[in-house]
C-alpha cells in the first residue's frame, strides 16, 4: 500500500474536523440541513487553513447517498469515491495551469451535462485567481445562470485578484490563519495516531514556524520524522529550521538597547564570520525584538517563553524607550529577504540607523570611552573640554539655511556665529554631518549615504577636486569604496561644493584617541595585547 503524506492522511472528514473555522463551518452545516444550497461558493485565505479540504467535505455532504442533509457518512460508496479523488462527478481544476479561455470554454461546454453518479456535479477550481481575464470573464458567464445539477467551488489565496463580478454570484467564506494553540492540539493528535514522541517546546516551536498553515505544520512534522524517527526534540526542530537559538541574538539586542554600536558590530561580523545562515539570525533578531516590544507594552503573556526568559526581556526593554525598540523592530524587519546571505550590510546599516537617527543617544567606543560626539568637539561647535566618562557634549542644530556658501550678502557664519573659514575642506569639515543630512533627496536613503550619516568618517584634504575621508573603521571604509557607494558619496559632496569632485579613502584607527587627548582627555590605563 502507497503510503501518503501526513496532510493527506490526516485530512479533515467531516465539517466538525476543520480546525479554527467554526463559524464556517457551522454556516455551510445550517445550509446543508435547511437544503438551502448555494450555486457558487467562493472559499479565501492563507495558504494550509482548509480551503480545499472543506469544499471536498462539502462536496461529500451534498451526494452523500445516506443522508445528503448534514454531514457526509464517509461509509457509502459516493463518500468513499470522493474521499479517494476518483468520484466523475466532482472534478478539481487547478486554475494556475488551466488559464486560458479556451480551458473555461471546455468546462462550459461539460457543466451542461447531467452527472454521471452523484446529485450534483461540484466543480472545485483552486487558485482561481491565476485565471487570465478572458478566462474569468467566461466563467462568470456559466456563474450567472449555471445548470441546477451544478455546484462552483472557488478557492484562492488572493482574493484581491477576483473580479467583482464573480465575487457578486457567490457566497464568501474567509478562512483564517490557524492560531498556534490549534496547530499544536493538532500536532498533538497526529502524533498520538502517529506513535512519534514529541516534546511540547519542539512541538510549540514548529506550530510557531508554520506561520498559520496546518499544512505547512504538517509537512514539517513528517520531515522530521522522516530524519530523526519517532523520537523528537527541541534540537532537532531547531536544526531543521536552521535556527541556531544563538546567544548572539540576544547579545545583539542588547547592544541596541545600550547604543553599543562597536559591540554591535563585532557581533554581526562574528556571526557572519562563523558561517551563520544572516537571513535566519535576522529573522531570529527581529522575533526576539518583536518580543521586547511586548514586555514594553506590558503585553508579556503574548510572548511564548518560559518565565525566567520573559522576566529577562522586561529588564533589558525597562532601559530603553519604546520609541528605540519600534524603530530597531521595523528596521530589521524591512530588510526580510532582500539581501544575500553573504553581506553583512544591510544588518550592519539597520544597526547603525536604529542608535543614531533616535536622536536619543550617540555610541560608546569600548575601547576609547569616548562617543562619537568627540568628533563634534574638535570642530568648535562643542565645548572643548571633554574626559573619558563625562557627558557628551551637544552641538547646536544648524538649519539648511545656515549651510548656504557665503557670498556678497552672506559672511562667512555658521549656526550665526562669525568664524574664519580658512578653505573649502574647513566648510566641508565644519558641515560635515549636515553635507550628509542635506544632500540630494534621491541620495538620503542610499546605503553609502547611510554609512556616511553613521560612520566615524571625516574629510582631511580637498586637493584637485580630489576629497580624502579618513575612517576609523575598516569595515566602513570598504563598504564606502565599493564602486556604487563610491559614486554616490561623490555625488553627495559634489552637491555642497557645487561641482563634481572624486574621493579617496584612508584609513586612521587611532583618530578617537588623539582627538580625544586634544581636548583634554587622559589616559588612564592601557592594556596589552
Amino acid at each position: 500500500m502507497i503510503s501518503q503524506v501526513f496532510y493527506r492522511k490526516w485530512r479533515p472528514q467531516t465539517l466538525a474536523d476543520v480546525v479554527g473555522q467554526q463559524t464556517i463551518t457551522q454556516t455551510l452545516l445550517n445550509a446543508l440541513t435547511t437544503g438551502r444550497i448555494s450555486h457558487a461558493y467562493l472559499f479565501c485565505g492563507p495558504r494550509g487553513t482548509g480551503k480545499t479540504s472543506t469544499a471536498r467535505i462539502l462536496a461529500k455532504a451534498v451526494n452523500c447517498q445516506h443522508n445528503g442533509r448534514g454531514e457526509p457518512c464517509n461509509t457509502c460508496a459516493m463518500c468513499q469515491a470522493i474521499t479517494e479523488g476518483r468520484a466523475l462527478d466532482v472534478i478539481e481544476i487547478d486554475a494556475a495551469s488551466n488559464t486560458s479561455v479556451e480551458d473555461i470554454r471546455v468546462l462550459r461546454e461539460k457543466v451542461n451535462y447531467a452527472p454521471n453518479q452523484a446529485r450534483y456535479k461540484v466543480y472545485i477550481i483552486d487558485e482561481v485567481h491565476m485565471l487570465s481575464n478572458n478566462a474569468a470573464n467566461a466563467l462568470l458567464k456559466t456563474l450567472e445562470e449555471p445548470p441546477a445539477h451544478v455546484i462552483f467551488i472557488l478557492a484562492t489565496t488572493e482574493v484581491h485578484k477576483i473580479l467583482a463580478t464573480i465575487m457578486s454570484r457567490c457566497q464568501r467564506f474567509d478562512f483564517h490563519r490557524h492560531g498556534q494553540a490549534n496547530i499544536t492540539a493538532e500536532l498533538s493528535r497526529v502524533c498520538n495516531g502517529e506513535g512519534i514522541n514529541m516534546d511540547a517546546e519542539a512541538m510549540r516551536l514548529v506550530a510557531r514556524s508554520a506561520t498559520g498553515s496546518m499544512r505547512d505544520a504538517l509537512n514539517l512534522l513528517e520531515q522530521l520524522t522522516t530524519y530523526y524517527g519517532s523520537e523528537i526534540g527541541l534540537r532537532q526542530v531547531q536544526a531543521t529550521l536552521g535556527i541556531s537559538g544563538d546567544q548572539r541574538v540576544k547579545e545583539l539586542a542588547g547592544h541596541i538597547v545600550n547604543g553599543n554600536l562597536p559591540a554591535g558590530l563585532r557581533t554581526i561580523n562574528n556571526v557572519n564570520n562563523d558561517g551563520m545562515d544572516l537571513r535566519q539570525f535576522n529573522r531570529e533578531l527581529v522575533e526576539y525584538l518583536r518580543s521586547l516590544l511586548l514586555a514594553k507594552t506590558n503585553a508579556g503573556d503574548s510572548i511564548d517563553s518560559t518565565v525566567d526568559e520573559i522576566a529577562e526581556m522586561k529588564a533589558l526593554a525597562n532601559k530603553t524607550t519604546l520609541a528605540q525598540i519600534v524603530r530597531a523592530t521595523r528596521l530589521f524587519g524591512q530588510l526580510g529577504q532582500r539581501f544575500d546571505n553573504y553581506s553583512t550590510l544591510p544588518l550592519e546599516l539597520a544597526l547603525v540607523d536604529s542608535m543614531l537617527e533616535t536622536g536619543e543617544k550617540l555610541p560608546v567606543d569600548e575601547t576609547t570611552g569616548f562617543t562619537t560626539a568627540v568628533d563634534a568637539a574638535k570642530t568648535g561647535l562643542a565645548p572643548a573640554a571633554i574626559t573619558a566618562g563625562s557627558q557628551q557634549p551637544q552641538p547646536r542644530n544648524l538649519t539648511g539655511n545656515q549651510l548656504k556658501k557665503p557670498g556678497p550678502d552672506r559672511p562667512n557664519t555658521l549656526a550665526g556665529t562669525p568664524m574664519e573659514v580658512a578653505s573649502e575642506i574647513e566648510k566641508l569639515r565644519l558641515n560635515w554631518k549636515l553635507v550628509i543630512k542635506h544632500a540630494p533627496a534621491e541620495l538620503q536613503k542610499t546605503p553609502a549615504a547611510a554609512i556616511l550619516r553613521s560612520a566615524p568618517v571625516r574629510p582631511i584634504s580637498l586637493e584637485n577636486d580630489i576629497v580624502c575621508l579618513a575612517f576609523d573603521s575598516k569595515i566602513f571604509k570598504e563598504k564606502i569604496e565599493t564602486l556604487e557607494n563610491l559614486r554616490v558619496t561623490e555625488r553627495i559632496i559634489g552637491a555642497f561644493l557645487g561641482r563634481s569632485c572624486q574621493v579617496r579613502c584612508i584609513l586612521e584607527e587611532n583618530h578617537l584617541v588623539k582627538e580625544a587627548l586634544k581636548i583634554g582627555a587622559q589616559i588612564t590605563s592601557v592594556e596589552e595585547k
